[in-house]
């Protein structure tokens, strides 16, 4: 069971959100709080697996709350919502992903499923703005697996065969794609398939079958 604490100051978006959190039989929201000093409290009471933490509050933002919360418990998982508009505040907030309010829904929990399993989450719309400098100065920087699960996306594998292949779960698969269009500064498959032809990458994959 994901253990989540929700954080947002608007009453019908906490209440929209838990209520779509608690479909998943998976997720237990344990607790909610409308402001910074609040959500302090409760974690260091719950010791929750995720804190979906809203970014613009009054008072204590959500970029503090999590700087303060962080330095309390520096294993705390800390997923950003916020509105799309406000994407770039998130490179200084230190949480371990980023979606957007308006994400579809199973976005949102595959999201939260992602963050309790050490994965970073990000909405692919709001890739480009969270790109680290360092990717934008040196090119793109791959682990791996990510680059094993690009090389059979530019082979034209599903999710599920990828997964298969790989022996690990279709949300890992996910998870790990997102990661890859951040990177790559893509915001589909389809552009991801593209890049890794044109660098090469893919051969390698075939050569493994």
């Amino acid at each position: 069971m994901i253990r989540v604490l929700l954080v947002d100051d608007h009453i019908m978006i906490r209440a929209g959100l838990e209520r779509l959190l608690e479909q998943d039989p998976a997720i237990e929201v344990v607790g909610v709080a409308d402001r910074g000093a609040r959500a302090l409290e409760l974690d260091a009471e719950l010791l929750p697996d995720v804190v979906l933490m809203d970014l613009s509050m009054p008072g204590m933002d959500g970029i503090e709350t999590t700087r303060r919360l962080k330095s309390g418990r520096p294993g705390a998982c800390v997923v950003m919502l916020t509105a799309h508009t406000d994407r770039q505040r998130v490179l200084d907030a230190g949480a371990i992903g980023y979606l957007v309010k308006d994400a579809d829904p199973t976005v949102l929990i595959d999201g939260v499923q992602a963050a309790a399993n050490g994965e970073a989450p990000v909405d692919p719309r709001a890739a480009r703005a969270v790109i680290d400098a360092r990717t934008r100065r040196t090119g793109p920087t791959l682990t791996e697996r990510e680059a094993e699960v690009l090389a059979l996306v530019a082979r034209g594998d599903t999710n599920k065969t990828i997964a298969r292949r790989l022996m690990i779960s279709e949300k890992t698969v996910k998870a790990h794609l997102t990661r890859v269009f951040v990177a790559l500064e893509v915001t589909d498959r389809t552009q991801a398939a593209l890049w890794a032809v044109e660098h090469g990458i893919g051969t390698s994959a075939g050569e493994r079958s």
